[in-house]
């Protein structure tokens, strides 16, 4: 089946010519600043308007309900032998994590991106018309025979491998390269071995592949993202916040992003400020869909979640005094203390914006060694992220540490801390995309977001996830 674009498409992507491929530097080792100064609040910011649907919750994190009491009356009055306890089990070793942070220094998206992924796109819609690559099978270092020619020929065709070494049968250092290069650009653990994760990958098909490059490259034109010499990326696919500064990544976090149903939104705004032991504005969807039902079975719920109900006038009511089975229920505000049991943890990120969501810390820090961590309810939560908030603060006129801000957290105030100048910060959803040196990386369509489409036939492939979660 012959791919194309629409006419408007395959203008754009056929006739791009790229003068941008210049190389970046390596990574370097950043040095730590000199002798910090006092950390001193701004001036208040306003208050953030109450989230909404985008909110992440942290639910997960509840505080246990009431233990399970047990009548002494049932219980039989004769003496009874011990019973045997049997040893436990050793607990199994958790599985090897199938994804990696990348330690790649380019960003993600910088103002050439829409250019080179748009080249890549091509480049891949005449592999797909050409006839894709061939199917592999699971193999690893020191396998022989025809599996590992048909390896070489499918890593060959990305360029993973010289087209030179695609007919040898024998494994070698130079295949154990190539595979580590193909899981890299797929954010996956360079293990060298080809299974889980990554034999899925090599087995979505090229067109797959070319519609994410095209999709992708739509939206970022659609962006209207203004870089600055200091920035943060946050592409949902990847579940991986950038920090840039003079285009190169200076710091790299693991994220956890909405889910399926409350898909993180695509954002361009700035970054005005860092809130140190924020409350949080329980939105009105999850009081429909969570708090209420939690409430009509266990009325104690709220006060053990250190959530308090006030009215249109601030004043704050008895729960107990409010009929849960009544619409009325949802039209009060829900305002969760700050502390340790807050969903977002003790530090929140305020950027402006339309959905209400923002970069915060979260109590359920577990989720952050999860291969699959599309699960918040759409804010983005941020693995070490005091150290991206003392970044965003930072300035050569006043030194700004993640130990200053965790030392002011301690206090249980709460502050409001703005950077010196408001830090641009785009969310963007990006399943395939080029970097300067014409690398192309993919990840999962996890919303299934790409429409870019066989035109012959005006038909959609499913999306192909590679990781669990689904």
């Amino acid at each position: 089946m012959i791919l194309s674009l629409s006419p408007w498409r395959h203008a754009v992507f056929a006739g791009l010519a790229l003068a941008c491929l210049t190389d970046y530097p390596q990574a370097q080792t950043v040095q730590a600043p000199a002798a910090p100064a006092p950390l001193a609040p701004a001036a208040p910011a306003p208050a953030a308007p109450a989230p909404s649907a985008g909110q992440s919750s942290g639910f997960s994190n509840n505080p246990p309900l009431a233990p399970t009491l047990v009548d002494p009356r049932a219980a039989s009055s004769a003496p009874q032998a011990a019973p045997a306890v049997a040893a436990k089990p050793k607990p199994k070793p958790a599985p090897p994590r199938e994804t990696a942070l990348s330690r790649d220094p380019r960003p993600s998206l910088q103002p050439e991106t829409f250019y080179t992924t748009a080249k890549a796109a091509e480049r891949y819609r005449v592999i797909a018309e050409s006839g894709g690559w061939p199917t592999v099978t699971a193999v690893a270092p020191g396998a022989s025979g025809r599996a590992v020619a048909v390896l070489r020929q499918r890593l060959a065709i990305e360029g993973d491998l010289a087209a030179g070494q695609d007919t040898d049968e024998q494994w070698d250092a130079a295949l154990t390269a190539a595979v580590k290069s193909y899981q890299s650009r797929l954010g996956l653990r360079q293990s060298g071995i080809v299974g889980g994760a990554t034999l899925k990958a090599l087995n979505v098909p090229a067109a797959v592949r070319y519609r994410q490059l095209a999709s992708s490259a739509e939206r970022i034109a659609a962006s209207p993202f203004a870089f600055g010499p200091k920035y943060v990326v946050v592409n949902i696919p990847s579940a991986s916040v950038e920090a840039v500064e003079d285009d190169r990544v200076v710091r790299r976090y693991v994220a956890v992003v909405g889910d399926v149903k409350n898909q993180s939104p695509e954002v361009t705004t700035r970054v005005v400020a860092v809130n140190l032991n924020p409350t949080w504005t329980v939105p009105t969807s999850i009081i429909k869909k969570e708090i209420i039902p939690k409430m009509r079975k266990d009325p104690g719920y709220l006060s053990r979640a250190k959530i308090r109900i006030l009215d249109s006038t601030g004043q704050e009511i008895d729960p107990t005094t409010i009929d849960w089975n009544t619409e009325r229920a949802a039209g009060f505000t829900l305002r969760q203390d700050s502390g340790a049991h807050n969903a977002l943890g003790s530090i929140r990120i305020n950027m402006p914006n339309s959905h209400a969501v923002y970069m915060h810390d979260t109590p359920t820090k577990h989720s952050f060694g999860s291969d699959y961590r599309f699960l918040s309810h759409g804010c983005v939560r941020v693995e070490g992220v005091y150290d991206l908030a003392a970044w965003l603060l930072d300035s050569s006129t006043n030194r700004v540490t993640k130990d200053m801000l965790i030392e002011r957290q301690k206090s249980g105030e709460r502050v409001d801390l703005r950077p010196p100048q408001p830090v641009p910060v785009v969310w963007i959803y990006m399943t395939g995309w080029a970097s300067a040196d014409g690398i192309v990386h993919f990840r999962d369509d996890v919303y299934g977001l790409d429409r870019v489409a066989y035109a012959s036939a005006n038909e959609l492939i499913p999306p192909t996830p590679v990781l669990m979660g689904r």
